[in-house]
């Protein structure tokens, strides 16, 4: 089985800055794709950035300039810091990884997801 384990959300006031972290456990024996999403109250859940294994990162356009991705591939983690955050970016953020497992199957998890909420 694997895990994703997401942490550092919570209330911030616009304009300030927050780091989520994934940590990946379990069974695991190589992750190709992580990734963050967030789903705000009646809205589609859409992807925020994408860190895959090519390196090449992308970000959804509202968030260009703002937002970063980065990952430690040793320890199974995937970040995302935040700065200059905007009532809009309130969502919940989940992490997404494409994960090869111990029997070799590929398959895609979900974190729990964590609270962002930018208010004043």
């Amino acid at each position: 089985q694997v895990q994703l384990v997401e942490s550092g959300g919570g209330l911030v006031q616009p304009g300030g800055s927050l780091r989520l972290s994934c940590v990946a456990s379990g069974s695991i024996f190589s992750i190709y794709f992580m990734g963050w999403y967030r789903q705000a109250p009646g809205k589609e859940r859409e992807l925020v950035a994408a860190f895959p294994s090519s390196g090449v990162t992308n970000y959804a356009d509202s968030v260009k300039g703002r937002f970063t991705i980065s990952r430690d591939i040793a320890k199974n983690t995937v970040y995302l810091q935040m700065d200059s955050l905007k009532p809009e970016d309130s969502a919940v953020y989940y992490c997404f990884a494409t994960v090869q497992g111990t029997g070799r199957l590929i398959q895609g998890h979900w974190g729990q997801g964590t609270q962002v909420t930018v208010s004043s």
